[in-house]
């Protein structure tokens, strides 16, 4: 009885420890919440409607539309995931179905380690490069676009895309292939027709992730967008600076007076984005879970 006393001590240890750090990080996320709704709510009460989802963010003029911000938010990050995700897509492909066993123990590292990046170097080497670029080839006034920025974004939501759908591609059963096969199917035919559509759930999860990851980027868009809070709705938008909801409360909560309105909105902007991004990885989650439901994940 003796012996085992200490193993017991240590289970229950590891567990309430488990248990504390599962509970702290839904709190924390909630504490979070909290003060964005006390900072941010002020903001819904103290600015008309019309104003606050108004086209023209200028707070030294008391306008506060962010929906230019909304906007450019969103264009950049749905172009963003317009690029990554055939090249997300056919390298997790590459990677869980042809490439051979020593290559794959390689490329995933790497791409993992890519994650980890700074933001800030991926916005450097955006203006250094990729705005001059982007300039030169599409004849833009300024390389600092909404392009650059949805290239930058792309780039830093491959490893999240790669990845999940790298694993939503393995979870399909062994024999799903084997059957494909034996009914004469090629190895492409296999792949596209058969264990794509199998991993559908996996890689919409996966689209959804990166998605989440590329709208709240704020250094490396703020430093290559060019921060023009402009409506992108001309035909040649993509080619012209806009400014984002993360790029806005970067550049300009260091320097407003706390508790004023421009101080709220900023925050409401914050609660915008919050709800949005919330809203993107719960239904990653849900369809994720939805799929396991089916038993179409083992």
């Amino acid at each position: 009885m003796s012996k085992t006393t200490p193993t017991c001590w240590t289970e229950f240890a590891v567990e309430a420890l488990v248990r504390v750090a599962g509970f702290s990080a839904i709190g924390f996320v909630l504490l979070i919440f909290l003060f964005l709704l006390r900072e941010g709510v002020p903001a819904f009460f103290e600015i008309a409607p019309g104003n606050l989802f108004g086209t023209r963010w200028y707070p030294t003029f008391d306008l506060f539309g962010t929906l230019p911000l909304i906007l450019g938010s969103a264009l950049i990050t749905v172009t963003a995931i317009v690029i990554a995700l055939p090249l997300g897509v056919a390298t997790a492909v590459f990677v869980r179905e042809v490439a051979p066993g020593w290559a794959r123990e390689i490329l995933k590292p790497m791409i993992e380690v890519l994650a980890g990046i700074p933001s800030v170097v991926l916005g450097f080497f955006g203006m250094t490069l990729i705005a001059p670029l982007v300039r030169q080839v599409f004849g833009a006034p300024t390389g600092l676009t909404a392009f650059t920025g949805a290239l930058i974004l792309a780039y830093m939501a491959l490893p999240t895309l790669i990845s999940v759908a790298e694993d939503a591609l393995d979870a399909v059963p062994r024999s799903y292939r084997d059957a494909a096969l034996a009914m004469g199917a090629t190895s492409w035919q296999t792949i596209w027709r058969v264990v794509a559509p199998a991993a559908r759930s996996g890689i919409v999860t996966a689209v959804m992730l990166g998605m989440g990851r590329a709208i709240g980027e704020t250094m490396a868009v703020m430093m290559v967008t060019g921060n023009a809070a402009r409506m992108p709705v001309s035909l040649d938008s993509l080619f012209r600076p806009v400014r984002t909801m993360t790029a806005t409360i970067a550049a300009e909560m260091g320097e407003v007076a706390a508790g004023s309105t421009h101080y709220h909105a900023l925050f409401g902007i914050g609660i915008i984005l919050f709800v949005l991004t919330f809203v993107i990885n719960l239904t990653a989650a849900s369809a994720l879970f939805q799929k396991r439901r089916r038993g179409g994940l083992r």
